[in-house]
This record gives structure tokens, sequence and C-alpha cells, in this order.
């Protein structure tokens, strides 16, 4: 290839002013970046984001004792809910400053993750977070949560909204239940929506006390995981924080944490595998990028009963079907074979 000295392409770290990450709440939510809180439907995200917003909007406290030094704007967007009959009253009731809580009006239409009026609203209001609620509900009629392309090209849009106007970016994400099993990733589409995300929150309850609720770190990029932070979601009582956990505790959470990480890496390998058969070394090579463990990745490969097979000197996973030979490769999965991809694998 030719060297063209017209080429200004290059520019080196030297001439980086370095920053450090603005937090709206740390280690938790960082400013100008992407988090996702997400759960199984019913477990208080939407109520424990609402009281997230009503101390932003206060310049209040946080539950672990984090004093927010001035009061900010904030947007959030539902699309599940009223708001006159549930929207304003939950707001209300966490003791929001409802003058600092704006949402886009959709007159012209449902919006979506790709809609403009995302960065005018941020723009306009000074917004310091921005709420969608549901991210299931802005995709849009042409969207796919399962597109790789379409959500990288998405997520990268939002990321830049947030990186723009120093905005926080919160995406709440119900899973469903139609799978089965204790996948807390489910139905969170391509891997490129967390991968965008610089911080990942699950919500979960407790399973002795189930009015207990914790938000637990699953993800975090940009500072150590922090410690889980418990609340009370009770039928009569309302909401209140407890605050940070004790060590048993922290026992319950690190469990947890690690069935998401193995549940995670499950909805992954179903995206990766959606369309076509992978060589296993590239599946291993992208769920590394991603900082899954080849244990981890094996440990989901059983569970979502992925089939291995031999074509030439090469593994490929293949997704819930059975493993056939079609003839142009040895399938070593089969009942009555010993060969095993972990034993003679290239």
């Amino acid at each position: 290839m030719k060297w063209d000295n017209s080429f200004s392409g290059i520019e080196y770290y030297s001439n980086v002013k370095s920053s450090s990450v603005e937090w709206i709440w740390y280690p938790y939510i960082p400013c100008g970046k992407i988090t996702i809180l997400q759960g199984d439907p019913g477990e208080g995200k939407s109520t424990l984001i609402l009281h997230i917003a009503a101390i932003l909007t206060k310049g209040a406290t946080l539950p672990d004792g984090n004093k927010i030094q001035n009061p900010m704007t904030v947007i959030y967007q539902c699309s599940e809910d009223s708001k006159g009959d549930t929207i304003k009253p939950r707001l209300e009731r966490a003791g929001a400053d409802c003058r600092k809580v704006a949402f886009i009006k959709d007159d012209d239409g449902d919006l979506t993750l790709d809609d403009e009026r995302i960065e005018l609203a941020v723009k306009m209001t000074g917004a310091r977070l921005l709420v969608l609620d549901p991210i299931q509900a802005f995709i849009g009629k042409n969207g796919n949560m399962q597109s790789a392309v379409r959500m990288r090209e998405t997520m990268t849009k939002l990321a830049n909204i947030a990186s723009e106007y120093a905005c926080a970016i919160v995406l709440v994400g119900h899973m469903n239940k139609t799978n089965g099993g204790k996948n807390i990733y489910r139905g969170l589409g391509s891997i490129d929506i967390a991968a965008a995300a610089r911080s990942v929150l699950l919500v979960a309850r407790d399973k002795d006390e189930p009015s207990k609720r914790y938000m637990l770190p699953i993800k975090s990029s940009l500072a150590p995981e922090g410690e889980p932070i418990a609340f009370e979601l009770d039928r009569d009582k309302g909401f209140s924080w407890i605050g940070k956990c004790e060590i048993d505790i922290n026992e319950l959470a690190a469990g947890q944490k690690s069935s998401a990480k193995k549940d995670m890496a499950v909805n992954y390998l179903h995206t990766i595998l959606a369309e076509n058969d992978v060589a296993s070394v590239k599946i291993f090579e992208e769920m590394s990028r991603y900082g899954f463990s080849k244990r981890t990745v094996q440990n989901a490969k059983k569970e979502a009963g992925i089939q291995a097979y031999k074509k030439g000197n090469a593994w490929y996973w293949h997704m819930e079907r059975g493993a056939a030979d079609d003839g142009t490769g040895e399938i070593c999965c089969k009942p009555g074979r010993t060969e095993r991809e972990d034993s003679c694998q290239i």
C-alpha cells in the first residue's frame, strides 16, 4: 500500500487531555454514560429509579450517605403507566420536586431510541438524568432488539448524547418469564445493549423476605463494584430505603451475581447463534471481549442445550437442534461417541 503523506487520521494520546468520570451516584450511575437497571417484572425497578430521581430533584441524600450538592432536572419517560393517575402520584409519594421532572410529549408519534426528540429534550432542559422505562417499549415498530448491527448503531447514538450533554441515561429493562429458569437477562436482546452500558444494575428480591429488595451491581466498567443497596417495598407501608447491606446479604448477592453472569452468557450465546453455526474459537473470543471466562461460557453452553460438532479441524456450535451430519463434517456429539470438543479441539 502506497503511503499518503496527506493522511491526517492519526493522533497521539499525549495530546489528549485527561479527565475524570463524573457521577450521578458513585459507583452506580455515571454521568455522561449509559446505565441499565433490570430485573424480573414486579421487583420494583420503576419504583426504585423514581425514588432516586426524587432525591436528585431535591438535592437530598442518597441511601449510602452521599449528598447531592445541587438539585437536578430529570427526564422520566415511561410508556407503561398513566402520567396523571400513576406516575405523578408516585413521584409525589417519593417526595420529588415535580417542577424538575420532565417528559417528552408524544403528540408527534411514539418515542423511539433513535428519536431526535431525545437529544432536543436533554439539550433544552439541561437534564442530568434521562430514564427510559422500559427499554423494550422504545424499540419502535421496525426495531429489533436481537439485531447486533441495529442495536449497536442505536446504543452508540444514545451514548453520544449522554456524553455530549453530561447526562446519565438509565434504561430500565423488563425481563420476560417465557423461557423458565432463572435467566435474569432474558429478553435483553443483542449483546451490544449491555456492551454499550458502563454500569448494569440488577434488582432482585430476598427469597426469605419478599418485601426486601436489593440493587446489585452486575457490571461496573468505570469503578470498583459498589456494595448492594437494600430497600423495602411493602404492600401496606410502601417504599423505604434500608441502605448498604451487611456481610450476610453480600454473600447472598454474590451468589445471585454469579448466576446472573451465567444467565447473561446464555442470552448472548443465543444471540450469537441465532442465525448460523459459529466456530467455538470465535465464540470464545467474542465472549472474552465482554468479560466471560471460558468456564462460564462452557456452563452457559450446557444450560442452553447447545451442541458441538467437528467440521474439518474446527469445532462449531449449533443451537437447539440436535447435531446432524451435513456430509462435510464429523459429528462428535451423537450418543455413543467418546470424542469430546474439550479433549480434541484444535
